[in-house]
């Protein structure tokens, strides 16, 4: 009770005190309430909550990328709060993102990122009975821009095709991303075994392990044919590094940081801005609407629970929109 107290008098006083004097205060009230310290046991406590957290994700199907940001954005919480996670309060809570954009000067978008995964952490708590009430219940959303991202021109998707066409692997990738859509984890996941050229399609493993099908077109196939082609390994990864790796000798599995460099080096050799496989997503869910493919089964083709995030991936062309209009309106 009295660290709850303490954390109040904090609360209260952080807009009228600079840090300095606030950590001051903070050491004459725990003398005062004769409250102990922020000790190691504390901390081991605050951490055995967090790996509870973590591995109730792994359980629901947390992909291991999401889990590692979960586990580094609360270990950081953990590290700056210094006091018993469970006894933090709402302002509490402010005061952190507050101070948190003021010192790594983020964008709002980042943010409610790491307040939704406070959010989550805190609503677990309350529902494990480790706290009676999670401190995040009067922590609205954070209001962000909506900046609308471009999909790349024809013209761009030409020009990097051209550029990656040194590489029969990189050529393949390219136009994979753009002709499926497919994240690039699950790009990187695939099999050989797992791909067929002849219907054009294969089974991925989305966000929370759902199963889905992809397609591909004609231009895919015949590029994943010339670079299996050149495949003298017996790697059952659809896609390896081109250069030997493991200590054996062998090439590996292209990994998600390995794809994200070379398209990002070529979005830099052709001089085209913001170049990275999350836009060749967007890109192909554009020009599908475009041409006239119901939204609902784009949402089916990108693996998304939600239809309203579908609409945010694909902006519809404003000549189309034009169009529309005076066929429908006019």
């Amino acid at each position: 009770m009295n660290i709850e107290i303490i954390n109040k008098i904090k609360s209260r006083m952080a807009g009228e005190l600079l840090p300095e004097q606030l950590n001051k205060l903070e050491e004459v009230l725990n003398d005062v309430f004769d409250c102990k310290k922020f000790d190691d046991y504390s901390s081991k406590n605050n951490k055995n909550l967090i790996n509870q957290y973590i591995s109730a994700k792994k359980i629901e199907g947390c992909s291991k990328r999401t889990e590692e940001y979960y586990l580094s954005t609360l270990n950081f919480f953990e590290k700056t709060i210094k006091c018993d996670i469970r006894t933090i309060d709402t302002n509490n809570i402010r005061e952190y993102l507050f101070n948190y954009q003021k010192i790594n000067n983020c964008s709002n978008v980042t943010l409610d990122t790491v307040r939704r995964i406070l959010s989550s952490f805190y609503k677990w708590l309350e529902e494990e009975d480790f706290i009676l009430k999670s401190p995040m219940k009067r922590i609205h959303r954070i209001k962000t821009p909506v900046v609308i991202k471009q999909a790349l021109s024809e013209e761009q998707i030409e020009v990097i095709r051209k550029k990656a066409a040194t590489s029969n692997r990189n050529l393949a990738i390219i136009d994979f991303l753009l002709s499926s859509g497919i994240r690039v984890s699950e790009l990187v996941r695939l099999n050989r075994s797992s791909v067929s050229l002849n219907s054009r399609s294969c089974i991925v493993f989305g966000k929370g392990a759902k199963q889905r099908e992809i397609y591909f077109d004609v231009r895919t196939k015949i590029e994943l044919e010339n670079y299996l082609k050149t495949r003298k390994d017996k790697n059952r990864a659809l896609f390896v590094t081109e250069r030997k790796k493991t200590k054996h000798g062998a090439f590996s599995r292209l990994s998600v940081n390995s794809v994200e460099k070379m398209i990002r080096e070529i979005g830099v050799k052709t001089e085209i801005e913001n170049v990275h496989p999350h836009r060749f997503r967007r890109t192909m869910a554009t020009r599908a609407i475009d041409k006239g493919m119901p939204i609902e089964q784009v949402q089916v083709l990108l693996g998304h629970t939600k239809i309203d995030t579908t609409l945010r991936y694909a902006n519809v062309q404003q000549a189309n929109v034009r169009y529309s209009h005076q066929k429908y309106i006019c």
